[in-house]
């Protein structure tokens, strides 16, 4: 699930599987299109400092100078160490140019981790990411594995880092779910950022067992314990998705949860002042789902992607209306080329994006976006990088374990998005680096 113009790096960045977070795995071969080789260490550029700010209210603003940030899990890894540890999670902060691969920073789970009895976790996957101390610095939520026995309830995986004018420096701390938040056996993981019971804070949400869900609620203590969590919430399913948003404007933020991960049928649940209790609108079986105002003048509209083609239900909750045949189950949103009204983006075999008009989605001047380099490409965000009100595409390319592009293909109010990435770099520059 991603919405245009909201933060969607880390659910779109998390290479766990194709599906497991709704994240699009289709396959791209190269067409003749241009092809971008990945940079390689030797010719990637010079590190830069992380530049300092001083605080902000922009979504994936770890540093806070205003400016949004990206965040890549599953690093490419040197050939001799392709089945080796998790080697982290890369930082690459923006700037008033856009985002600059030299402006990189390396979240080393050895260096940054909160070690649990004594070690460091083995993995360390970016979640989720919000400013959960309202300090103006944007904080991320990652996923570990601290040991378990199999023998009873397991501990709490979650971490959190919390940003600073210098970025995700320190070490993280667990995150705090109080017992009487918990229920059953399962682990408490698929944290979703979003406020709501609507006093402006950021809460979390984090599955709890089939049919329950945690809710704590925001701010957060620099020790990872939120200000107060009450019982588990009943829930229409298992996997909570982000992002969230106010999907029917009334002042807090609402919720995706679906029944499965995979092909599944899914369900909105409402934020109030009692935080999300309330199941909303229910949606059909698919692969992924986008939210956003797909015509002008509109509430937000979902888009549900399946390999029949895609389903649009407009004017949330009202009944499904339309449905495009196009290739592509895995789907994203955001308004490329600044009008107001969203753009669907859909990956598969192929890449393409449905441009957004005032009555709706339409498949006629579709755009297909030629892949960055040989290999399997999916995305991993649409967002404003470079603060011109008009979203931009990030994908990354797959050939092999040890080889990758990521490019950035520019929001253009004539074309959509720009025929050639404005960024290309690989994640194999951050190996080597110290911080």
């Amino acid at each position: 699930m991603n919405v245009g113009g909201r933060k969607a790096g880390i659910r779109a960045g998390a290479a766990i599987s194709c599906v497991l977070l709704l994240g699009g795995c289709g396959g791209a071969g190269n067409n003749g299109s241009a092809r971008h080789e990945p940079v390689t260490v030797a010719k990637a550029p010079a590190q830069l400092p992380v530049p300092r700010g001083k605080g902000s209210k922009s979504a994936d603003d770890f540093n806070g100078d205003g400016l949004r940030d990206l965040v890549l899990n599953d690093l490419v890894k040197s050939p001799g160490d392709a089945h080796g540890d998790d080697a982290g999670i890369g930082i690459v902060y923006g700037t008033t140019h856009g985002l600059a691969p030299g402006a990189r920073q390396l979240l080393n789970p050895a260096r940054q981790a909160a070690r649990t009895k004594g070690r460091s976790p083995a993995v360390f996957d970016a979640e989720a990411s919000c400013d959960l101390d309202r300090d103006g610095f944007t904080d991320l939520v990652v996923s570990t594995d601290p040991p378990y026995d199999g023998q009873g309830r397991p501990p709490v995986p979650l971490q959190i880092l919390f940003g600073s004018p210098a970025g995700l420096t320190g070490r993280a701390v667990e995150l705090v779910i109080p017992v009487a938040a918990r229920a059953g056996n399962d682990w408490p993981d698929q944290p979703v950022c979003g406020d709501f019971d609507g006093d402006g804070a950021e809460d979390l949400v984090v599955h709890a067992s089939d049919g329950r869900l945690s809710y704590l609620r925001g701010p957060f203590t620099r020790k990872g314990a939120p200000r107060a969590a009450g019982k588990p919430l009943p829930s229409p399913g298992t996997v909570p998705t982000g992002p969230a948003l106010d999907v029917n404007r009334d002042g807090y933020d609402d919720l995706l949860v679906r029944t499965a991960e995979g092909p599944a049928t899914s369900a909105l649940v409402l934020g109030g002042p009692a935080g999300p209790t309330r199941t909303g609108t229910a949606l059909p079986n698919g692969i992924d789902v986008a939210l956003g105002p797909f015509g002008r003048g509109r509430a937000l509209d979902a888009a549900v992607g399946s390999m029949d083609g895609t389903s649009l239900r407009y004017d949330l909750p009202t009944a499904v209306r339309d449905s495009i045949s196009t290739p592509g189950s895995v789907l994203d949103a955001g308004d490329f080329d600044g009008d107001g009204v969203s753009e669907l983006v859909s990956s598969g075999a192929e890449l393409r994006i449905l441009r957004g008009r005032t009555t709706g989605l339409s498949a006629t001047g579709m755009v297909t976006v030629p892949p960055p380099a040989r290999g399997t490409t999916r995305v991993l965000t649409v967002a404003d990088f470079t603060g011109d009100g008009r979203a931009d595409l990030v994908v990354r390319t797959y050939d092999r374990e040890t080889k990758d592009t990521v490019a950035v293909y520019a929001g253009s109010k004539e074309a959509l998005v720009t025929a050639k990435p404005t960024v290309t770099f690989s994640t194999s520059e951050f190996l080597g680096m110290d911080s």
